[in-house]
């Protein structure tokens, strides 16, 4: 999918998870070397996949990442205490620049800086309208802190339901 499907953030009222499970269908998530290490230091070198200069989550059966199981009829990540940057911004998008070249509401003022934040249509958490309080007093400002590295812990921005550990 190309960015020209983005929806930015000023046209979504509120957005949570909902542990569907599509964001870790067909994406390749590609960790940073920090991130490969600890991965591999718990789950062993079988668990990601090489290509281009770049470390990426194994995929298993159906394109799905192999982190992702049924639990209750919702899907779980059994990543949760170690999951990449990548994974805790989706749906999320946090740019320097803005995605369309005639301005789009994705402009986000946070602690004196600029960002373009905009959200992935495929997720069905997006409820679609005026942002609400919530969405502008929590979830912004928690996805930008964690995409600038100032946080690593989500309260907002993840799923409210219980993760699934490994045996």
């Amino acid at each position: 999918m190309g960015d020209a499907s983005l929806i930015p953030w000023s046209e979504v009222h509120s957005w949570a998870c909902t542990a569907c499970g599509r964001c870790c269908v067909g994406y390749r998530v590609p960790l940073k070397m920090d991130e490969y290490v600890r991965v591999a230091r718990r789950y062993g070198h079988g668990v990601v996949e090489f290509g281009l200069g770049k470390v990426y989550l194994k995929h298993g059966v159906g394109d799905r990442c192999i982190f992702q199981h049924p639990s209750q009829g919702r899907w779980v990540c059994a990543l949760q205490a170690i999951k990449p940057l990548a994974c805790k911004l989706f749906p999320f998008r946090v740019y320097s620049q803005p995605v369309y070249k005639r301005g789009d509401g994705s402009e986000y003022r946070f602690r004196g800086r600029t960002f373009y934040v905009y959200l992935d249509p495929n997720c069905p958490g997006i409820v679609p309208g005026r942002p609400g309080e919530r969405f502008l007093n929590q979830t912004l400002p928690e996805i930008v802190e964690i995409g600038m590295g100032l946080r690593w812990k989500q309260k907002y921005t993840t799923s409210k339901y219980i993760s699934w550990t490994p045996p």
